[in-house]
């Protein structure tokens, strides 16, 4: 009896130290699975970029193969909270090229300009931008904005990797 007693004393006491520990909180941080608001930053090498959650976001221009279960781990969908309804623009995104696109699960995902947003799971921290690159399932981009106008300019495809 003390031994079940014990293991969910150590779980809770891990629990603890997870929730209150710097590097826990630094890892979950790192790690956005939605986002209501999405915003702009700027980067040296790809100028004014959509983020959301201070990630930066991308789109896909895909090829034949399916973005399928793989490609979402590598690629987590930007989605809208549960219980939000629409996004939100951030300074210098224009509201009215945001939108969502229902998700297999049910969820929503968001949109920019009709294109699908995504993280990219190699950006570690706010400011990286490693997700322009073309892989099996397509070509990723950032979606650059065009000074002042809150339009899109996606052929920038940058170079990766620079920081804000």
């Amino acid at each position: 009896m003390s031994r079940k007693l014990l293991i969910p004393g150590i779980a809770l006491a891990m629990l603890g130290f997870a929730a209150t520990s710097g590097i826990a909180a630094a890892k979950i941080a790192s790690s956005p699975t939605s986002a209501s608001t999405i915003d702009t930053a700027t980067s040296k090498k790809n100028g004014t970029v959509l983020a959301a959650e201070g990630f930066t976001v991308y789109t896909l221009k895909p090829n034949k193969k399916k973005c399928d279960a793989k490609c979402l781990k590598a690629w987590p969908p930007v989605v809208l909270p549960e219980g939000t309804t629409a996004p939100s623009a951030g300074n210098g995104v224009d509201q009215s090229k945001l939108g969502t696109t229902p998700m297999a699960d049910g969820s929503m995902q968001v949109t920019y300009g009709g294109k699908a947003l995504y993280w990219f799971h190699k950006d570690k921290k706010p400011g990286d931008v490693k997700g322009n690159v073309t892989d099996k399932w397509g070509k990723w981009k950032t979606v650059t904005l065009k000074k002042g106008s809150g339009s899109t300019d996606t052929t920038n495809p940058g170079t990766g990797g620079s920081s804000f």
